[in-house]
């Protein structure tokens, strides 16, 4: 997790235009650059470290001697960064995973880059020798970016909305800032005077599609045809390499156990893979909730299944009411729904910043998307109906579950990773005929669950555990954080009704005395 921020054609003093930077501190508390590109006076980067790989070399913008006119500002991991090195025999400089987009590039263009790249990732990318910046974001826009761009060629690019919108531009009092699309390149001509315009935005993958990077991957040969215990076996196969390749990192490695399905099974692979690899510290497991959730309850049981050092994080309505301002912040969102899930998250982030030395946190982010989790699948009218709306969550991810994880934990500085969005995972899924993807006897991911069945990774019970809201999971039995919320709101409008009848009522005396 870090933040990136770029500016190119500004005309206001740089100096100025660089406080705007420091709004996503938050996302890289390790370390801070600011440089000015050569040759371009009013073209710069800004970088916010969170020290995941490689301590010593990883500062950004990252250039490398063989390439001086390539200039790499980006956020997210390249799982198959080594990979390519051995394949192509390209020549590392550092061991930061994101210098694969250099050398990819230079042997074969934009295009073939960002679709040789395994792992999510937002960048920024440019080339003065041919005058080129390309912006880039992964399938499922796990990593943020945020730009804008004036009609004279002014760009602003950030890793969070907050870094932009106080910029100032001699062309416009206000800077429209949108999010960049996720699962899109955008290809942009450099002009001598730092500014740029756009030569094309192109869409260079489609989830559904198995991606480019899969010809070149360590993931064992899976068995053709779509017979069901082929496709559990193939399943499991996926499912463990995209946890396994997420391992990659030199720091502490946690991860969020809200005790449903699909947390529980992100927690139970992740502990029998570091066991594998040797990792010598013990799994922290967090859990959090009001007193007597069932959530805190099904996650203290996934914990004592599979050994974790677990943790669990109480709140009470008038904390998680405290927290409502630095959330909406945090998001950059007022969507009902993401705010009311996001207190948890948010608050459970910050005690593991505060009391752990854990800084990678996995979690169950996507499934419900991909597997059909949410409850209303049960009335697809029919599997192909299921199978688009799947799709269409799966495109607007960004939007909703993934902002609301991606901020709540940056907030904190820490790198949150999702197995279940893994691009070779997510593709086979996808794959699969729209009738073994439907709930079935009543119970939605029936597929997800069935495959793991005799695989005593979780308890059973756990497996077959119902569908339930984060923020639902989270409340106490007696009163649930929705109402707590909805009498929060209602007393505030209330309270503001009042103040400004007083109000009224005392421009009206006013007006009285005066006329006498």
């Amino acid at each position: 997790m870090c933040g990136i921020w770029a500016l190119f054609g500004s005309d206001d003093c740089l100096s100025v235009q660089c406080l705007s930077a420091m709004k996503i501190a938050h996302r890289g508390p390790d370390a801070f650059r600011f440089e000015n590109v050569s040759g371009y006076t009013n073209c710069c980067f800004g970088f916010h470290r969170l020290a995941v790989v490689d301590p010593l070399f990883g500062m950004q913008p990252i250039r490398v001697r063989k390439y001086p006119y390539l200039w790499l500002c980006y956020n997210g991991e390249i799982y198959n960064h080594r990979k390519m090195q051995q394949d192509f025999g390209f020549e590392y400089q550092t061991n930061v995973d994101g210098e694969i987009i250099l050398h990819l590039y230079d042997k074969g263009g934009i295009e073939q880059t960002v679709s040789m790249l395994d792992g999510v990732f937002a960048f920024i990318l440019l080339d003065t020798a041919n005058k080129k910046v390309f912006l880039g974001r992964d399938t499922y826009g796990v990593r943020p970016l945020f730009k804008t761009m004036t009609e004279d060629g002014f760009l602003a690019v950030c890793s969070e909305a907050k870094g932009l919108v106080t910029l100032k531009h001699s062309s416009t009092p206000f800077l429209k800032v949108e999010p960049f699309l996720p699962g899109h390149y955008e290809v942009l001509d450099l002009k001598p005077n730092g500014k740029v315009a756009s030569v094309e935005i192109v869409k260079y993958h489609h989830c559904r599609d198995e991606p480019l990077h899969a010809l070149y991957d360590n993931v064992e040969k899976l068995f053709p045809g779509f017979e069901l215990e082929t496709v559990k076996n193939n399943i499991r196969i996926l499912f463990n390499n995209a946890v396994k390749k997420r391992l990659m990192t030199d720091r502490r490695i946690g991860c969020l156990l809200s005790g449903g399905l699909d947390s529980s099974l992100v927690a139970a692979t992740l502990l029998k893979q570091l066991k594998e690899a040797q990792v010598q510290y013990p799994l922290q497991t967090f859990a959090i909730g009001m007193e007597d959730s069932p959530d805190l309850l099904a996650a203290r049981k996934v914990a004592n299944h599979i050994g974790s050092e677990h943790h669990e994080v109480l709140f009470n309505s008038e904390e998680g009411i405290q927290a409502l301002d630095e959330v909406i912040f945090s998001l950059e969102t007022y969507d009902i729904t993401t705010v009311r899930a996001s207190v948890g998250m948010y608050l459970i982030s910050k005690y593991i910043r505060k009391n752990t030395d854990s800084v990678v946190i996995f979690s169950g982010e996507g499934s419900d998307e991909l597997t059909q989790g949410y409850i209303y699948f049960h009335k697809a009218p029919s599997p192909e109906k299921a199978e688009e709306e799947s799709e269409r969550l799966l495109r607007e991810l960004y939007l909703f579950d993934v902002l609301r994880a991606d901020r709540t934990t940056a907030a904190h500085g820490l790198e949150l990773r999702v197995p279940f969005l893994d691009h070779r995972f997510s593709s086979y899924y996808l794959s699969l005929p729209p009738e073994l993807r439907i709930p079935k006897n009543g119970i939605e991911k029936h597929l997800l669950r069935e495959t793991f069945e005799d695989s005593n990774l979780i308890p059973k019970e756990i497996l077959w555990r119902p569908k339930e809201a984060f923020s639902d999971g989270i409340t106490s039995v007696k009163n649930s954080w929705f109402k707590i919320l909805q009498e929060y709101v209602e007393h505030q409008t209330l309270a503001r009704y009042i103040l400004e009848y007083r109000q009224q009522m005392m421009q009206s005396k006013w007006k009285e005395s005066s006329e006498r």
